[in-house]
């Protein structure tokens, strides 16, 4: 008969391959980012980003809330299967640049109270965490 302490160890190296290894773990959870700047610009309009859950990206683009997934390893970074509200508004071509932006993001680091995300290309979001 096995002794029960040899079930638990199974048990928790188990536990431990579902860790969340993702940007959320890495400085980017229990914060609101707000993009400040877009490729060397000011974001003129208000673009946030939350960590909400385990794999999980949330936040409110100039005209709609969003809701994606993010299940690379920190400081990788790719958004999929995003979800939006349809609504129009006058800064829909900011709203486009944002969603562009983040679809091509393939890294991210997070430094204190500011996250930068980033790709090869010269791609370059600059968040600020905010209350």
């Amino acid at each position: 008969m096995l002794h029960p302490a040899a079930l638990a160890l199974p048990l928790a190296l188990l536990a431990g391959c579902d860790a969340d290894e993702t940007l959320r773990s890495y400085g980017g959870a229990d914060k609101t980012w707000q993009l400040v700047e877009l490729n060397g610009a000011a974001f003129a309009n208000t673009a946030t980003l939350t960590f909400p859950a385990k794999h999980k990206l949330a936040g409110n683009s100039p005209c709609n809330r969003f809701s994606a997934t993010l299940d690379v390893p920190y400081p990788w970074f790719n958004v999929t299967q995003v979800v939006s509200t349809k609504m129009a508004c006058p800064a829909l071509a900011q709203e486009m640049a944002f969603f562009d932006a983040l679809s091509t993001a393939s890294i991210s680091e997070v430094l204190g109270d500011t996250m930068i995300v980033s790709n090869t290309d010269g791609l370059m979001m600059v968040f600020n965490a905010v209350d």
